[in-house]
């Protein structure tokens, strides 16, 4: 084997070579003409004039190498108790079908289909169903208001819907159909059919546009995998639009089967047949990437999972699935993690269940702060692996590449670029930054395949807002440094670099002061206005469950601590205890709805705020940005 630098220099130094032999254990229907074209500089094409399929090397090549009987698929429910389990003979039948009730309908090559479902396995199958015929599918978080949806119609225009009729969320039901009637009524395009899946805890009314899954799966015929160009879209997958005019990222196909194949092994160190569990949803990158393809492509078992990592009753429901279901990997948020850590801060409900099947621990998402990767370490007795990536990526910019080498771990470092991958910290002027110090990270280009080829339809904009202010660069928008020894330190986006009366300061590095103290189970760091210094950073703290000491001891601790780890300069003096942190559907910290309310808050330190108080502005702002209630 390899080591990390041998492997890490060959990437660097002849990109076509390496990423050409490993392109060879993907299936081709058509080799490529070119590895890599460069023609069009800044805008990069992989593996120009192939021809391949996503869903041949997802499912079809396992069942034709004779592991059709191997598990694919595992859907633990931990909201209804069910479980679901398919094989890869299963899910190629299925995929195939409903490949066939797409065709029916008249979905082709180039087509878009939204997809707007729940952590379900027809989630999952409706994509693979899309890629077996060459078309483009947009997954859409299930549950996102009606004007989320709206925005993505007019923009990809989908020949289609696949729909579930609710999602299910502890406590409560999420009707999908009513936001979806209201979504097509309030966009300008009008898709021809939806697909609905009824669930049996919500049965959604339906319309002539609408048909049922279960019906046209009786009557539809299979149809087999179509070739495609190796740069032709795979999906499109948004990362904003609640106003305004979203940022379609855009995946290509052959691209995006060669690195994500690569990244199981090299990566994850995940050998074909292991259970592979990335305990996210269908909806956000980490869905797409480690959900459904990667896995897959590699041949292994992956889990979706219906739930939360804090169950009810039981706060150890992490623990029950990776111990019921041989997990081997996990790929999660922190927030799951600090969760967690909060109601069981000892890990007592961890020594209830046998996870020794667990070989390593993956967070990725938001920062890890320290804390909580050591606490998991602590707990789990595995390597546990913070690392760094984007929607736009696709797979991580930098990793400890535990199949590999597995290099040491440093607190608060997704350790080193991964191979493919060379970063640099700039300063606006977009000259080097001398190691140590903070600036904005960028890429060399060209990014590794599977990364970012286009926005969709917005070729202006993916050079205005990635390509444009740094000449040769991905502009990642993340702000950190480089150690001397090629460790990269995220702290947090450049638009959370804070100045405070000349001094530029990292809220990431607050936030893992903050992180520390043994009372604190999250945090939240932001800058908010001062008229003397210009900026002032605040904390809002989440305290462990359990806590009973007076919270303003505790954030005058905190106040101490800030001074004492990064010293006077940064101001420190504001910090409040909350109940919890305002948060996306995907867990991240909504630090700029937080950062308003802040600035129109007359602050009196050490104090404290009544949950009710930050949470019904919080509530107001968010439903004013098009979230649903609740």
């Amino acid at each position: 084997m390899n080591s990390f630098n041998e492997v890490y220099k060959e990437a660097c130094e002849n990109p076509e070579e390496y990423w050409a032999e490993i392109a060879e254990q993907v299936y081709w229907y058509k080799k490529w003409d070119k590895v890599i074209d460069d023609s069009d500089a800044p805008f990069y094409r992989w593996f120009v004039g192939a021809q391949t399929n996503v869903c041949f090397n997802a499912v079809d090549v396992h069942v034709e190498q004779g592991r059709g009987e191997q598990l694919a698929i595992i859907h633990d429910s931990a909201i209804t108790g069910s479980i679901r389990k398919l094989t890869y003979l299963e899910l190629q039948d299925q995929v195939s079908r409903f490949a066939g009730v797409l065709s029916s309908h008249g979905v082709t090559k180039g087509d878009r289909v939204i997809v707007y479902m729940p952590m379900v396995p027809e989630a999952a199958i409706a994509m693979l169903a899309c890629a077996r015929i060459g078309a483009i599918h947009s997954v859409v978080f299930g549950g996102f208001a009606a004007n989320e949806l709206a925005v993505r119609i007019d923009d990809c225009q989908p020949k289609l819907i696949v729909a579930a009729s609710c999602g299910l969320e502890p406590g409560r039901i999420v009707e999908y159909k009513p936001l979806l009637d209201r979504a097509i009524e309030t966009a300008d395009y009008k898709p021809d059919a939806c697909i609905m899946l009824q669930r049996p805890q919500c049965k959604a009314s339906m319309t002539q546009r609408d048909f049922d899954w279960e019906e046209a799966m009786r009557v539809t015929s299979p149809v087999d995998c179509v070739p495609v160009l190796a740069t032709d879209p795979l999906y499109i997958l948004y990362t904003s639009g609640t106003t305004g005019q979203p940022k379609g990222v855009v995946r290509d196909t052959g691209g995006g089967i060669v690195s994500l194949k690569w990244t199981m092994k090299n990566i994850y160190n995940s050998d074909p047949g292991d259970v592979y569990w990335a305990a996210s949803d269908v909806g956000w990158v980490v869905g797409h990437s480690y959900i459904v393809y990667a896995p897959l492509f590699n041949g292994n078992t992956t889990l979706l999972f219906e739930g939360k990592p804090v169950g009810t009753p039981d706060p150890g429901v992490f623990w029950r699935v990776i111990s019921e279901h041989n997990v081997k990997v996990l790929f999660t948020a922190p927030t799951a993690f600090r969760a967690i850590k909060k109601e069981d801060p000892e890990g007592e409900y961890l020594n209830k269940y046998d996870i020794s099947c667990l070989d390593s621990l993956f967070l990725a998402g938001e920062r890890t702060d320290p804390d909580t990767l050591n606490w998991a370490k602590e707990k789990l007795g595995v390597p546990v692996v913070d690392h760094w990536w984007q929607t736009e990526t696709g797979w991580a910019i930098c990793s400890n590449c535990l199949g590999i080498e597995q290099l040491p771990i440093k607190d608060g470092s997704p350790t080193r670029p991964v191979p493919g991958w060379q970063l640099a910290t700039l300063d606006e002027g977009g000259n080097e930054i001398e190691s140590g110090e903070i600036g904005s990270l960028v890429a060399k280009l060209p990014l590794p395949p599977g990364t970012f080829p286009s926005l969709w339809n917005a070729r202006e904009r993916h050079f205005e807002s990635y390509l444009k202010n740094f000449p040769g660069y991905y502009e990642t928008g993340d702000a950190g440094f480089i150690d001397e020894d090629g460790y990269v330190f995220v702290m947090s986006r450049t638009d959370d670099v804070i100045n405070v009366a000349g001094h530029r300061l990292s809220t990431g590095a607050i936030e893992e002061v903050l992180a520390s103290h043994p009372n604190v189970a999250e945090c939240a760091v932001m800058g908010v206005n001062d008229d003397l210094k210009g900026e002032l950073p605040l904390g809002c703290i989440v305290l462990n469950s359990g806590v009973s000491r007076d919270e303003n001891e505790i954030v005058s601790e905190c106040i101490q601590l800030v001074r004492d780890k990064i010293g006077p300069v940064a101001a420190f003096k504001l910090a409040v205890v909350v109940k919890r942190l305002p948060k996306t559907r995907s867990g991240k910290i909504l630090r700029g709805t937080m950062k308003k309310i802040a600035d129109n808050t007359e602050w009196k330190m050490p104090a404290t705020i009544d949950d009710p108080v930050i949470l019904d502005e919080i509530t107001e702002s968010l439903q004013s940005m098009g979230y649903p209630k609740g």
